[in-house]
């Protein structure tokens, strides 16, 4: 069962649809024992940053320490991913999760001399893949996923795959069973099925 963990501020409804299409079982919950029991969780995200403190209130970030630690395997979507990291200079009092080290930081307003465009909406390549990832397995470099974004997550060892606007940023993260795409999977087609389809085969 995967747990898609519903922090009021996510594309929860798109991201159930595209996981029940490929025929996971799912539960939507804000119950940290049900992610304390789920084999799969994902966090879906959407906004601000500051919407993940209710993820702390609720005592979810704990139940995804205790589930990460027992096994389980966890997918961050946009925020979700961003939520890996220790924090974002989008909402600078709310801690991340801390499993990657670093901040997740606004896109540049310049970049080489050149105005630079924020958000970072619609189609890029994910420009580099790990061998090894299981979550990019069958994804050839250069395969186009859809973003939409104003922060963007570091360049780290765990980092998957990178993504260019504005220098190289963290397109997907991936470090034993905890995983994170800046991209939007479910608006991806073949690329971002096939990035689903690795996880709910896991």
């Amino acid at each position: 069962m995967i747990a898609v963990i519903d922090y009021k501020a996510g594309n929860l409804t798109s991201v159930v649809r595209a996981l029940k299409y490929l025929g996971a079982e799912t539960q939507v919950t804000q119950d940290p024992e049900v992610v304390r029991a789920a084999s799969k969780i994902v966090l879906p995200g959407v906004g601000h940053f500051q919407a993940t403190q209710l993820l702390t209130d609720l005592g979810i970030t704990e139940a995804v320490r205790d589930s990460v630690a027992q096994g389980a395997w966890f997918l961050g979507v946009c925020v979700g991913l961003q939520w890996l990291f220790e924090g974002s200079t989008e909402a600078p009092n709310i801690a991340g999760l801390g499993h990657f080290r670093g901040l997740c930081e606004r896109f540049p307003a310049t970049y080489k001399g050149t105005d630079l465009k924020s958000p970072h909406v619609g189609w890029n390549s994910l420009d580099t893949v790990r061998e090894n990832s299981k979550l990019l397995r069958d994804v050839t470099p250069g395969g186009f996923v859809y973003y939409t974004h104003s922060w963007r997550a570091p360049v780290v060892q765990a980092t998957a795959s990178v993504t260019n606007y504005g220098g190289a940023f963290t397109g997907v993260v991936e470090q034993d069973n905890v995983m994170g795409v800046q991209f939007h999977p479910e608006k991806s087609s073949a690329v971002g099925l096939q990035v689903l389809k690795n996880f709910v085969e896991l």
